[in-house]
């Protein structure tokens, strides 16, 4: 992630003591490398998540931002890898419970990025179907750190239909009570209009847009079709910035002291959100 453009349209309860009953992190294989919050979270790429989580948790303004969900105008730009990402800051917090909530009902790919054993069990789209189930009875893992997860589960035949239902309201009601930060990965905006159904029931939702990629007119369409009063910002991923100036010195600084990086060599930051 290379830069975050917050707040404006111009483009820009209780919590329950209970353990999320999430089973062991046994099913997880080896994590992408992209993942870099869990898999790297003392690292320099880490640190992008980190400004980002930073953001979120000053932007206060009379009501905390709870539930976040991360969208894209498009497909591709990189939105699950930022949830993701997000979630595993949030969660670097040792006080903070979080719940990553893959909501793409028609493509998911939260379980697929982490490596799940069984990424078709059961989740979000169950817990929708069957009024009997709670939150906690589909939360199926516990990542590293204090991060809980929800799987899309399995796909219903009408993504809309589920996703357009009181109940999903409810769900998410239940998850405000377990939990500090719910982050939300949703459908993109333009293609399909479920993220706008999911934007009822969340308190900001961040855009990623592919720096250099994704055409302009789209993310236009996309911010004009949420709330402007939701809309935390944008941030742009892939952007590759100079090393002078700022970044150059926020770069340095982000190094133990002694350990310069090889002329030459090029850091993975950029890369981190693809």
């Amino acid at each position: 992630m290379s830069a975050f453009s917050g707040g404006d349209r111009d483009h820009t309860s209780d919590r329950s003591e209970r353990a999320c009953p999430a089973q062991s992190a046994g099913g997880l294989r080896g994590l992408d490398r992209h993942l870099v919050s869990l898999v790297a979270p003392a690292s320099f790429e880490a640190e992008h998540y980190r400004m980002l989580r930073a953001r979120i948790e000053a932007r206060q303004e009379g009501k905390a931002l709870q539930v976040i969900a991360v969208t894209s105008a498009t497909i591709g730009d990189g939105k699950t890898t930022t949830a993701i990402n997000l979630a595993g800051a949030l969660a670097q917090a040792r006080e903070a419970r979080v719940l990553l909530v893959d909501a793409d009902l028609r493509r998911p790919s939260v379980a697929l990025q982490l490596g799940l054993d069984d990424p078709r069990g059961s989740g979000l789209a169950d817990a929708i179907l069957d009024p009997e189930r709670s939150i906690e009875s589909v939360i199926l893992r516990r990542l590293p750190l204090n991060l809980g997860l929800l799987t899309a589960g399995r796909l219903p035949p009408a993504p809309y239909e589920a996703l357009k239902s009181p109940r999903l309201g409810a769900l998410f009601e239940q998850a405000r009570r377990l939990f500090d930060y719910i982050v939300v990965d949703t459908p993109p905006l333009v293609p399909v209009p479920d993220c706008r159904l999911l934007a009822r029931w969340v308190d900001g939702l961040l855009m990623v847009v592919a720096a250099h990629r994704t055409p302009r007119k789209l993310v236009e369409e996309g911010l004009n079709l949420v709330d402007p009063a939701k809309t935390i910002g944008v941030v742009f991923n892939g952007e590759r910035r100079s090393r002078s100036g700022y970044y150059g010195y926020y770069h340095a600084y982000g190094r133990p002291p002694g350990r310069a990086r090889r002329p030459g060599a090029r850091s993975p930051a950029h890369d981190t959100l693809r």
